[in-house]
């Protein structure tokens, strides 16, 4: 059990630190934002003419393209949405379907200079949307339809499949329109996951050749030197969450956690990093360079499966390695 208990401290450590690396980025560059609207300037003005598809076709695209090279986000307004729906703009405009939706949802925006901040449109208020653009052209529907039609919008086909299946409901085509964008939706989270698999995977590289962390040698060490098998289960046991709870409840959690983490039993964790950060009770933290350590244990090949052992642990991911510590240590997670 100690043992057991030390491995999915070690890998739930560094699984956290994958898991911040991907957010932290994700947050930076607004992936998420630009996934979704990258997704409806394709699907409500089609693809570039000269550079294709707004959606990248792949995980490399859609960390590198859309983070620096191509914004699809329309511009941030702070100003609320106009009382009146814009018409379906003619072709040769220049004009797009996408800015005309933005004008209906942006007072769910969040104040940002720039682009917009939208990372998620609820499947009701883009079908709201929808039947308040048909609206600007006097209400007709197949008006409508014909305007996206003469523009080449690929929401024609969509919503002209809808409002066949409503056979001229207004209610019930727009409980179609918001059928149709949820489940476009759940399409579009499921391939953005998958996209992010790609890229945790990545970073679980990263993490484990940044902190050298040889699985193999560490189970070793757990076994072999009781001391230190004693010292995590300590800082690692149902107890110390208890008391870490109680120390930290209604109180600033920085101090309590940079304490819990500066145990020595995990400070070893990390001692084979290219660089370690010490955080001592009083004074500045300082660095220490273990590049001549680190470059050893990377080039040596026997440390290469517990490299391995390590990195195929992260891939499970936090959510996995935090729900097997809560089943060793019996910890139950209170609910309000």
């Amino acid at each position: 059990m100690d043992l057991a208990l030390g491995l999915v401290v070690a890998f739930l450590l560094l699984s956290l630190l994958v898991s911040g690396l991907n957010e932290a980025f994700v947050r930076v560059f607004a992936i998420r934002s630009k996934f979704l609207w990258a997704y409806l300037r394709d699907t409500m003005d089609g693809a570039d003419k000269k550079t294709g598809s707004w959606l990248p076709a792949g995980a490399a695209g859609v960390f590198s393209v859309l983070p620096f090279l191509r914004d699809p986000r329309p511009t941030h307004s702070s100003d609320p949405s106009p009382a009146k729906a814009g018409e379906v703009p003619e072709a040769g405009t220049g004009r797009a379907m996408m800015n005309l939706l933005y004008e209906r949802v942006r007072e769910i925006d969040h104040a940002k200079r720039g682009k917009t901040s939208i990372a998620d449109i609820p499947p009701a208020r883009f079908a709201m949307a929808v039947m308040e653009l048909a609206a600007a052209g006097d209400g007709d529907m197949r008006q409508f339809l014909d305007g996206l039609r003469k523009i080449d919008s690929p929401l024609y086909g969509h919503l002209k499949g809808v409002w066949e299946s409503a056979q001229g409901d207004l209610d019930r085509f727009r409980q179609g329109v918001e059928s149709w964008f949820d489940g476009e939706m759940q399409r579009l989270s499921m391939l953005y996951k998958r996209y992010v698999k790609w890229v945790v995977a990545a970073l679980g590289i990263v993490v484990t050749l940044l902190f050298s962390m040889d699985g193999l040698e560490y189970a070793k060490t757990l076994l072999r030197d009781n001391a230190y098998r004693a010292s995590v289960t300590a800082v690692a046991g149902p107890e110390a969450y208890d008391q870490l709870q109680a120390k930290c409840q209604g109180g600033d959690p920085v101090p309590c956690v940079t304490e819990v983490l500066s145990e020595p039993a995990l400070v070893k964790l990390v001692g084979q990093a290219m660089v370690s950060v010490s955080i001592p009770a009083e004074g500045a933290p300082s660095v220490h360079a273990n590049f001549a350590v680190w470059w050893e244990r990377v080039s040596t090949p026997s440390h290469w499966p517990g490299f391995l052992l390590t990195y195929v642990a992260l891939l499970f991911g936090a959510p996995f390695w935090w729900d097997v510590f809560r089943r060793i240590t019996g910890i139950k997670t209170k609910r309000s």
